[in-house]
């Protein structure tokens, strides 16, 4: 695959009004396998690491995600490139990209579950037995850790300190535990999973985190989700707070100056 299918896949997936080069840079890097470049909205591809088309075409994906992202990024600031970039791979990013990798699944450009080897699939499998399994005793855990606190209240007993010295737990992990059987959240998300649903404020956002787990979303997905990022700020917000920011660094970098002169001149 060249350089202008990987471009026509990409556009297929998702359009954008900001045109951009796919290049392949005829090398190999042990660093990155490909970047993307904010300044002349170049998809670079270090093409010589890969051995398939599938993960050329993973990281020419990934890659696009962020030009994406930076496009709305210039929309919100009136066009103009931001004073700071944002952290590059944030919820937002990711989100996008495994939206991105769905689509180019479902029209044949990249493959993933289907085009699993079969040693594979038998390690999946074995995997996703034990993340069940892991998930059923964090229930099981739980349970009894909110039959714990009851005995403990019931003896008058610090459950407190009955977590910290006797079962040697830290106590935001038994929180999570009890939150977890409390609401008995699927067992099949796994324990990080499971945590992040049960933290959830409401019934309904817990119902939708746990719905979209089971569908095969990403974390990341979920996430973006069940808690879209903050919205940017308009340019003159920004340039308001940015100055601020220089205003507080000179005031500080100004007194240390007076200091530094008044300890020279008693030397």
């Amino acid at each position: 695959m060249n350089q202008d299918g990987i471009k026509k896949i990409l556009l297929a997936l998702e359009d954008t009004a900001l045109d951009f080069t796919v290049i392949f840079t005829g090398k190999k890097s042990k660093k990155v396998n490909g970047l993307y470049k904010y300044d002349s909205f170049e998809i670079l591809l270090h093409n010589k690491n890969f051995s398939s088309e599938s993960e050329l075409t993973y990281t020419a994906i990934h890659e696009y995600a962020h030009h994406l992202e930076y496009e709305k990024l210039l929309a919100q600031n009136g066009g103009e490139p931001p004073s700071k970039m944002p952290r590059f791979h944030n919820t937002d990013f990711w989100s996008h990209f495994h939206s991105l990798l769905e689509i180019a699944e479902k029209k044949g450009y990249y493959v993933l579950k289907g085009g699993m080897p079969s040693s594979l699939s038998a390690l999946t499998e074995e995997i996703q037995k034990l993340v069940l399994h892991n998930g059923q005793t964090v229930h099981e855990l739980g349970s009894l850790l909110i039959k714990a606190q009851k005995a403990c209240e019931k003896e008058n007993v610090r459950y407190e300190d009955y977590i910290d010295r006797v079962l040697q737990m830290p106590r935001t992990a038994a929180k999570a535990i009890a939150k977890i059987a409390e609401f008995q959240v699927a067992p099949a998300l796994g324990y990080e999973n499971m945590k992040f649903v049960a933290a959830l404020p409401s019934g309904e956002q817990r119902k939708t985190a746990e719905a979209q787990f089971l569908a095969g979303k990403t974390p990341d997905t979920v996430r973006g989700v069940i808690k879209p990022p903050p919205k940017q700020a308009d340019a003159k917000t920004q340039l308001e707070q940015e100055k601020k920011r220089i205003e507080r660094t000179i005031h500080t970098l100004s007194a240390r100056l007076k200091q530094v002169e008044e300890h020279l001149a008693k030397l």
